[in-house]
Order: C-alpha cells, then sequence, then structure tokens
C-alpha cells in the first residue's frame, strides 16, 4: 500500500467523523516519516523562533496569560519539514474539499510549544458570522506521553446529550506522537490543561476567502 493510499484512507475517515460528529481524533495516524521529521524540525528551533502566543487577530490581537500562557512558531515552506507539512495539508484539503465541498481556500498553521505549566484555558478558534476559519487541525508531536503529563486537549460537544453514566459531552485527547484531532472551528469549544513536561504541537486552520474590495483574507 503506497503513502496515497495511507492518506486517502485517513482523510476518508476524518472526513466521515466530520460528517457524523463534527470532530475527528485519530491516534497516532500522521505518516512516521513527517512525524519525525516535524519532531526533529521543532525541537532543534532556536529558542528565539517561538514568541509568546496572543489571542484575537490584527488589531484585536493582545498576549493575555490569564487565558494562554504557550509559545508558537508560524511555520512557512522555508524548511524541508514546513515544505513536507504544508504539503500534506494541502492533500488533505483538496480531499475534503472534493468530499465535503467544503471551499477550503487557505491554511495557516503554526508550532505551540507548552512548557511545564502552560495551558490554555477554554476558547473557540472562530465565531459564527466570522466565517474565517472553517476547520481546526492539531496533530501531536511527543514521544512516550503519560497521564503523568498532563496536556490534554479538551473538546466540549455541547450538542451532545449527556447520560447519568458517561458525560458525552466532554471528549479528551491525550497529546501522542503524530495524533491528528480535526474539528469545525465554529462548534467546539476546546481548551489545553496545564502541561507537565515540554508539550510540542501544531495547530491550523483551513479557511474560506473572504475577499472585500479585493483584499484576500488571510493577509499573507
Amino acid at each position: 500500500m503506497t503513502h496515497s493510499d495511507d492518506d486517502n484512507a485517513l482523510f476518508e475517515s476524518i472526513a466521515n467523523d466530520i460528517v457524523e460528529k463534527g470532530y475527528s481524533i485519530s491516534p497516532c495516524a500522521l505518516p512516521d516519516e513527517l512525524s519525525n521529521l516535524l519532531l526533529q524540525y521543532i525541537t532543534e528551533l532556536p529558542d528565539e523562533n517561538f514568541k509568546r502566543a496572543g489571542i484575537g487577530r490584527a488589531k484585536e490581537h493582545s498576549i493575555n496569560e490569564l487565558i494562554r500562557t504557550d509559545e508558537i512558531s508560524w511555520i512557512t515552506s522555508n524548511s524541508e519539514a514546513g515544505c513536507a507539512w504544508i504539503k500534506w495539508s494541502q492533500s488533505l484539503q483538496a480531499y475534503l474539499n472534493r468530499r465535503l465541498f467544503l471551499g477550503l481556500f487557505s491554511f495557516e498553521s503554526h508550532f505551540s510549544h507548552y512548557a511545564n505549566g502552560d495551558f490554555y484555558k477554554k476558547h473557540k478558534d472562530a465565531f459564527i458570522g466570522e466565517g474565517n476559519r472553517v476547520l481546526s487541525v492539531v496533530v501531536y508531536l511527543n514521544q512516550d506521553w503519560t497521564a503523568a503529563d498532563g496536556g490534554e486537549l479538551v473538546i466540549y460537544d455541547d450538542k451532545s446529550a449527556d447520560s447519568s453514566i458517561v458525560d458525552n459531552s466532554i471528549i479528551t485527547v491525550t497529546p501522542n506522537f503524530g495524533t491528528i484531532v480535526v474539528f469545525l472551528s465554529e462548534e467546539f469549544p476546546h481548551e489545553v490543561l496545564p502541561a507537565r513536561r515540554d508539550r510540542y504541537s501544531i495547530a491550523g486552520w483551513f479557511r474560506l476567502n473572504n475577499s472585500i474590495a479585493n483584499n484576500i483574507d488571510p493577509p499573507s
């Protein structure tokens, strides 16, 4: 089976999950070669390449350490790892557009580093009516992660019915190496619980083209 066949099976699984639930969790599913390339790159990135993450966009952007304390480094095609990640993301984008007719136009992503104690409180990646971010994508790059290391992603499914036995409205994801999470950006509040060791991931967003007066959104 070729890598393309593997990817197509994965992409089909993600598409089916998005249709059925609005979110998809694929444990350890990113191709090994790509996962290892990204891990090597992110661990060799100089500290100065990471900047304290903020909240909001453009003029609304601000640093608020009561909400999030992680550091980020935007991914470009200036490295072999960045090129490989962008190529894989473009393949996923093309597949989802073909399969689900989402009209995804562009993709932006960054590396995230959570040091010991870092967190990101409950938030949404997009707000209804501001339809820029359509799908959020998270990939984890942590080897030998244990429950004691914390740093779980918690997704809140407000539309899911609870029962007295199981709380179906809360989905918890351990940030294991190569695990892929995809969800509708407007639909799912989520948070990152405090990490107890260095935690690395990629966060990305597929976006629509909201062109206004010939200005392309998003800016490069």
